[in-house]
């Protein structure tokens, strides 16, 4: 196999998938990677999303091919066994127990933490099946804020810690994210990190978007300020186009990169 990377992982949302362009997934970005999976690479969307709104997304996309990792809520991994997606039963379940373990010990501080939110920004605060406090902020200006207070609380509990995308935020257990996420797939693989392709455009995917996990990086044109930074400050590759047009020119870029090694 003569490529420059064997393991591609990226985002979802903002980075190959925009619900309002038609088709929400470039059908060029389809035949890429369609074609580097025939070749040997692997691929894994890295997301934020579940399963079930995952796969209605991908539905509504029509995609011609099927990821072959699929991370979740940027922590669970699943496998495509050849015609469903299982879920890698370890790790699975070591990240359960983890976060379990770590909201036990916040739960009886979320009361305080949403009235102090709640008198002072108009945000929608719930608990999902994988954290006790979410939240939707109602601009991101607001967003920016609660940010900087729930981490200055984070830093008083170990291992806590806060995601984020545009407006939404949830509570995570540090040790898994995006990043350590996509570690753990290229480990089972074999793979290194320089032969890993990482690609993103929010917050949430700045835990993958390091030479620690992945030493090609990549980001559309539409990605944020702070990854667009994180990107070209590691000799990545920042694309002139957005979303999934801007994944494939970046895939490209780094094809021509055979040979070479990004350190």
């Amino acid at each position: 196999m003569n490529l420059p990377f064997q393991l591609i992982s990226t985002d979802f949302d903002g980075t190959i998938f925009a619900e309002f362009e038609s088709p929400p997934i470039p059908e060029e970005l389809q035949r890429l990677l369609g074609d580097l999976q025939k070749r040997g690479a692997k691929w894994a969307i890295n997301t934020g999303r579940d399963m079930l709104s995952l796969m209605e997304a991908l539905e509504r996309a029509r995609i011609s091919v099927q990821p072959d990792y699929l991370v979740l809520v940027e922590r669970e991994i699943h496998i495509h066994d050849g015609t469903r997606y299982v879920g890698l039963d370890q790790w699975n379940s070591e990240c359960v127990r983890a976060h379990n373990d770590l909201f036990a010990r916040v739960r009886l501080d979320l009361p305080q933490l949403t009235d102090w939110i709640n008198a002072r920004f108009n945000a929608t605060i719930y608990e999902d099946p994988y954290s006790p406090f979410c939240l939707i902020a109602g601009n991101n200006g607001d967003a920016d804020a609660i940010h900087k207070y729930l981490d200055a609380y984070c830093r008083g509990i170990p291992h806590l810690s806060i995601v984020r995308n545009d407006v939404h935020t949830r509570m995570s257990h540090d040790a898994y994210n995006k990043g350590t996420a996509l570690a753990e797939l290229a480990r089972r693989l074999g793979i290194d990190a320089s032969h890993v392709l990482a690609v993103g455009d929010h917050l949430n995917d700045l835990p993958m978007l390091t030479h620690a996990f992945a030493r090609r990086l990549a980001a559309p044109q539409n990605a944020i300020a702070s990854v667009k930074t994180a990107v070209t400050s590691q000799q990545g590759y920042v694309s002139k186009l957005p979303h999934g047009r801007g994944v494939a020119e970046a895939i490209v870029f780094h094809l021509g990169q055979i040979g070479s090694q990004t350190d």
